[in-house]
């Protein structure tokens, strides 16, 4: 496994456009951006490769504790959670935290805690439409996917494909190139996983809180909160 030392976690990566996403996340829901530190990237890369060529990664499930269980018939991916063991995973875990802070300076969502693992679709692996919390639950309140695939062609499939809340309208599909990580609301914002065609490498990341009901600036903009 790959254990370059990063002298600097955080270069290039923390270097987002946070005004551009909070805007996005308060009037939308969701956000967009690139992400430009190469060697962090492919350092995530070949960390997540080297997993899944071992034979690290699970079949993920549904729910957790008591109701965990594999359903291939709603999600089909392997994944494997991180715990900040390795450089490149401490790194990545400092841009999480740099996310937290200027989400919660911009948007008061009192975010504290962060977690994440690797995730791999291969051919014909895919997730069904889903949201990444239940409504009133408060645990999961931002997630991010950061994608980890050089060379991506639709044609390959693995679209992150957005929809609007309460609808079946397509409000974006997300290819999943490298470099690209996508931001939404995570009670809020439906979205799946299309068939994957080739091996399709990323982050799937969750910030959490203790109350987002107590949210102002997310109820200010008419969001849905429980």
């Amino acid at each position: 496994m790959n254990q370059t030392v990063l002298a600097d976690p955080t270069n290039g990566l923390a270097d987002f456009d946070a005004e551009t996403m909070c805007a996005d996340l308060s009037q939308q829901g969701w956000s967009l951006c690139r992400l430009s530190d190469t060697i962090l990237l492919e350092t995530l890369r070949d960390e997540a490769r080297s997993l899944w060529q071992n034979d690290a990664l699970s079949p993920a499930g549904i729910g957790r504790a008591d109701d965990h269980d594999v359903v291939r018939k709603i999600r089909r991916d392997l994944t494997h959670w991180m715990d900040g063991s390795t450089p490149a995973q401490t790194a990545y875990m400092a841009f999480a935290e740099a996310l937290r802070r200027e989400v919660n300076y911009r948007l008061m969502l009192g975010l504290f805690a962060f977690e994440a693992h690797y995730a791999v679709y291969e051919p014909g692996g895919f997730y069904k439409r889903h949201v990444d919390s239940f409504r009133g639950a408060r645990n999961r309140v931002l997630s991010s996917v950061l994608y980890l695939n050089e060379d991506w062609d639709r044609a390959d499939g693995g679209l992150l494909r957005i929809y609007a809340p309460d609808s079946d309208t397509v409000l974006a599909e997300v290819s999943p190139e490298f470099g690209t990580l996508a931001v939404f609301l995570s009670e809020d914002i439906p979205h799946e996983v299309t068939p994957a065609r080739r091996d399709r490498f990323s982050i799937a990341g969750w910030h959490r809180c203790n109350d987002r009901g107590l949210v102002p600036a997310l109820q200010v903009k008419g969001l849905p909160v429980a």
